[in-house]
């Protein structure tokens, strides 16, 4: 049996093993791969892992060997699934993998808008501090976020990770869900209304799934429903955000800042207009890379291919 990986790197760039895989069969591992390298790697394969390449419902019909699609990762809208049901793939995903990193993230954002750590470590590399004629040093307002209201999009595992976060800090929370509410957290308010999110909330994080009904969904009039005070945090994807309505209404001080780990590019391009807007703090796609998610991500990928070798496979999507 053949076994691909097209694009490791992300996952394991070199702190990891692909020993366990390689003993289930021949695995070839490359670092990345490009859209037109995909089909002359994968001719003769049986299994391939891939991590964000596109595996579109043209490259699965060049395949005729392939048999089993891994996502290393939990979103697996970068493979035309129906496709591969079509032609008997069996597709997987590793869920949860990176909840309680992707969680630490989003309120790593947070704090930093808040409390203004990485600004103020720049203003005493500079002197700032050094030459104030105070024992303290501020030139930025600083935010207590006991009291404020966390709205978050989206209640899977990695939302509620949040919403237990959020409440540990004295905020209460409002989730725009369709789960009801004797399902929630103590002291979550769920809600079926995203609008109300929108306008109620000081931080609205968004830790949805991408789907076609939820592109764009952050679009100016949604933007404009914030509080002028308000905080947008995005790791979850990033088509559900309109970049140029969020670079305006940054600008133009609609809202107060956005913190984003996922762009709709990525990379982004150089002259993407949020790279340039007012209170607007990245993290590259990171959130759910910690050394300790990815040894999770490696076992249940290796598992994934495990159980399907022995006929019994599991996270099936």
């Amino acid at each position: 049996m053949k076994i691909v990986v097209l694009d490791g790197y992300p996952g394991n760039p070199g702190d990891l093993s692909w020993e366990e895989l390689r003993n289930v069969g021949d695995c070839e591992v490359y670092n990345r791969s490009a859209v037109n390298e995909i089909v002359p790697r994968c001719i003769d394969a049986d299994a391939v892992l891939v991590n964000k390449l596109s595996i579109t419902r043209e490259i699965i019909a060049q395949l005729p060997r392939l048999k089993y699609l891994g996502e290393m990762g939990t979103g697996y809208n970068n493979i035309d699934v129906e496709a591969a049901h079509e032609h008997g793939i069996v597709v997987t995903n590793v869920p949860a993998y990176s909840t309680r990193s992707v969680a630490q993230m989003a309120i790593a954002h947070m704090l930093n808008f808040a409390c203004r750590t990485g600004h103020y470590t720049r203003q005493c590399r500079a002197g700032r501090w050094s030459d104030s004629k105070d024992f303290c040093y501020s030139d930025t307002p600083l935010i207590e976020m006991a009291g404020k209201q966390m709205g978050i999009v989206g209640m899977g595992q990695i939302g509620s990770a949040v919403a237990h976060i959020a409440l540990a800090l004295g905020m209460t929370v409002m989730a725009y869900t369709s789960k009801p509410q004797e399902l929630m957290p103590g002291g979550v308010t769920a809600t079926s209304d995203l609008d109300q999110v929108f306008a109620t909330s000081d931080v609205v994080s968004l830790h949805c799934p991408l789907t076609p009904t939820n592109k764009g969904m952050v679009d100016a009039r949604r933007l404009a429903l914030m509080k002028p005070t308000a905080m947008l945090i995005n790791t979850a994807r990033g088509l559900l955000i309109d970049e140029q309505a969020l670079a305006q209404a940054l600008n133009d001080g609609v809202i107060m800042a956005a913190a984003l780990d996922v762009m709709i590019d990525e990379p982004p391009a150089h002259d993407n207009p949020l790279l340039t807007a007012r209170n607007c703090f990245f993290t590259p796609h990171v959130g759910w890379a910690t050394h300790e998610a990815r040894e999770r991500m490696m076992r249940v990928i290796i598992d994934n291919v495990v159980a399907w070798v022995q006929g019994k496979p599991e996270n099936v999507v």
